[in-house]
């Protein structure tokens, strides 16, 4: 979108410079004037943090003013962009909720800008993962609250199932300005966050996790092109019959065929320090959009319990789930939406499609002289990594930081020991020590460090050239692959050349690389030149179409993520607006009471309208668990409709509909029944949690289903 409006917007401010410059209080301005407030945040920043933002900074503050999403690049200033604005939504009266990927940014932003704030007279706070209910009461109620989006996710859901109107704590949602726009709102768009209760023992059978280490792939199992399902063949089929005695594809008896398929999955399709790791006693998992532990995070129950039979760990706890929010549900929420992210333009449909969001290209403040080499294509991997190698021990005789980014953990942890065989010493960064991250990345662009470090979004700390460094080229930035989005690569690039300093970049692949053979399977790889390189033209072509096919998956996966979930988004939306009238209201008195007058009359005490409120809340929110756990059992068979020539989509939610309004009939009969009992059950979990279901990497049940019916198929 143009930047013009803004242009003439800060060419005023630019204007009032001096006469801002020489008040000795600054005024709090009013937002009927945006120059006015620009000059004055300006100088505000200037006097409290000694940031004097630049032009572009501004324009940034002027888009997400407007409800936009900037795409500034890295090294920018971001952070005081999003403050100012963040500033301006507060003072025309509107409550702010500055939205970030980690614990570590949001305090770190929200306390680095205090000053800022409190010169222009708004108040802010920050919420994290460790803060008390007090402490997030008292961070809400501040003019601008800074926070993960887990944690502000998890706050709603709680909130959502109080019984006491006092104990709310998240007041109404009015604007979000989102850091990280892309990973948030793109990357973890579809990503589940769980409130659950009833704790009992996770299950998995320990002698499944066994059997499957005996299967051999090719033979008794296959893997499907993009890695994302696994299914038994027909030879696999007869030999897990014959070694448990079953019929596996008996209707009537699905359990061992799901335990089996979750044993499968977590022995096939995850992998140790790539899809997880191991720490503590505990699987964690690694968020694949950044490369480290997904704090909080977990597989549905069932894999979950597979993974920790497959790593020989004990089970961890499960139970229903009470309620539930998608990432993307939990953002739409806001009536005013904006964001900033170095990498916006790359993923503008996504966000028009799913939010309505326009992007606004800012330009950096100084031209960006960064040297971006082309990539540099092996045939395997054995001969990417000795060139890798050879290429990093070069470029460190001459005393040049290098920051290679590698895509998993092991894969850094392997670079790294290849590199100390060459007598070097890298550090690591990884999802194994990412509290150290900040000091890590402070220190890269010193010289002779060598970093590696798994996936660069979301660290949130420039990398600034140490002394003599620029002479040197600056920051040289090696990927030693490419990722599955350009974004990410884009964003690993990015951490050179900031602010024009000198930098390089180059990305070495093979054609051995996961995102070539899963993505692009069965195209023919060119051969290499006599140095080993592969310079023909198809080479290149084929990592940039396997990218773009990995693209196109993801997408696809989040449009058909977003068909199932809104219907629910939207049944959730209709059952709170109920669920306050009973909290906030006498909807419950009014309803009991004219359903058995007599009741009500025989009942007549001061706790009367309390009981009446309790008793509905507690139906409405037993009989809304029980409707989620009918849509998720729906949805894990629905897509074999598809057999019948149906449409899966238009079939969940005929159904989904039909038992929304049965759920409604329900509320009523229960609360009723209850409140005609002597003594009505109101009990409720002894215990909750919160917690983010990752999705299956491996695809969706009916992905998986359809291959078992197809092996029963051929079997017959």
């Amino acid at each position: 979108m143009p930047l013009t409006p803004y242009l003439k917007i800060v060419k005023a401010a630019n204007g009032r410079a001096d006469r801002i410059g020489e008040l000795d209080e600054l005024p709090v301005p009013g937002m009927d004037d945006l120059a006015e407030f620009c000059a004055v945040a300006r100088e505000a920043a200037d006097r409290t943090l000694g940031l004097r933002p630049y032009d572009v900074q501004l324009l940034g503050t002027l888009a997400l003013l407007d409800g936009k999403v900037a795409e500034m690049a890295t090294g920018e200033g971001k952070t005081l962009s999003g403050a100012m604005a963040a500033a301006g939504h507060a003072l025309q009266g509107r409550r702010v909720h500055v939205i970030s990927v980690n614990d570590y940014l949001a305090r770190r932003d929200a306390e680095w800008m205090g000053p800022f704030y409190e010169a222009l007279g708004v108040s802010v706070g920050w919420i994290g993962q460790n803060s008390t209910p007090d402490e997030r009461r008292a961070a809400y109620a501040k003019d601008v609250t800074y926070g993960p989006v887990s944690e502000i996710g998890f706050d709603v859901l709680r909130d959502r199932l109080r019984t006491d109107a006092s104990e709310i704590i998240v007041p109404a949602p009015e604007v979000a300005l989102i850091d990280e726009a892309d990973s948030v709102l793109v990357d973890e768009a579809r990503v589940p966050l769980v409130m659950a209760g009833a704790a009992d023992p996770g299950s998995a059978v320990p002698e499944m996790a066994a059997l499957v280490r005996q299967l051999v792939r090719g033979y008794h199992y296959e893997i499907d092109e993009q890695a994302r399902n696994v299914y038994l063949t027909p030879k696999g089929a007869d030999s897990v019959e014959n070694l448990l005695s079953v019929e596996l594809y008996d209707e009537h008896e699905p359990g061992t065929l799901i335990e089996l398929n979750l044993a499968l999955h977590a022995h096939a399709l995850l992998a140790r320090d790539v899809d997880y790791i191991v720490r503590d006693g505990k699987v964690q998992l690694i968020n694949p959009s950044r490369g480290r532990v997904a704090l909080l995070q977990r597989w549905p129950d069932g894999l979950q319990a597979a993974v920790e039979a497959k790593e020989a760990l004990p089970p961890s706890e499960k139970g229903e789930i009470l309620d539930s929010i998608t990432v993307q549900g939990l953002i739409r929420r806001y009536p005013r939406i904006c964001g900033m992210t170095g990498t916006a333009v790359a993923v503008s449909e996504q966000l028009g499609e799913f939010y309505g969001l326009k992007v606004a290209v800012i330009p950096p403040n100084r031209p960006c002289v960064r040297n971006d080499e082309p990539d540099r294509i092996y045939p395997t991997v054995p001969d990417k990594d000795a060139a890798l190698v050879e290429e990093i021990q070069e470029a460190h005789a001459t005393g040049r930081p290098i920051l290679i980014g590698t895509l998993d953990v092991a894969e850094s942890e392997n670079l790294a020991m290849l590199l100390q065989r060459r007598g070097l010493e890298p550090v690591v960064l990884n999802a194994k020590n990412d509290a150290e991250e900040a000091a890590i990345i402070a220190r890269a662009g010193e010289r002779d460090a060598i970093t590696v470090s798994t996936q660069m979004a979301g660290r949130g700390t420039d990398i600034r050239l140490g002394e003599g460094v620029a002479e040197l080229g600056g920051l040289y930035v090696i990927g030693s692959g490419r990722h599955a989005s350009s974004r990410l690569d884009d964003q690993l690039r990015g951490r050179a050349g900031r602010q024009g300093d000198p930098g390089g970049s180059v990305f070495f692949v093979s054609m051995q690389d996961d995102l070539i053979t899963q993505f692009v399977p069965d195209e023919r790889p060119p051969a290499a030149d006599a140095d080993g390189l592969v310079r023909h033209r198809r080479g290149a072509y084929l990592v940039g179409h396997a990218q773009r096919v990995a693209e196109g998956v993801n997408l696809e996966i989040h449009r058909n993520t977003w068909r199932y979930t809104r219907l629910l988004e939207h049944q959730r939306e209709l059952i709170l607006e109920w669920r306050d009238k009973v909290l906030h209201g006498d909807a419950a008195a009014k309803a009991l009471s004219s359903a058995d007058p007599e009741r009500w009359e025989a009942l007549a005490d001061d706790a009367r309208d309390e009981t009446a409120r309790q008793i509905v809340l507690h139906a409405i929110d037993r009989c809304w668990t029980e409707h989620l756990a009918f849509l998720t059992d729906l949805r894990e068979g629905i897509h074999l409709r598809a057999l019948g020539r149906m449409s899966p989509v238009d079939e969940f939610h005929r159904e989904a509909v039909a038992e929304y309004k049965s759920l409604l009939a329900e509320v009523e009969r229960r609360s009723l029944e209850s409140f005609e009992a002597p003594e009505p059950d109101l009990q409720r979990p002894t215990a909750t949690w919160t917690y983010l279901v990752q999705d299956n990497p491996f695809g969706t049940e009916w992905d998986r289903i359809l291959k078992r019916v197809t092996a029963a198929t051929r079997r017959g």
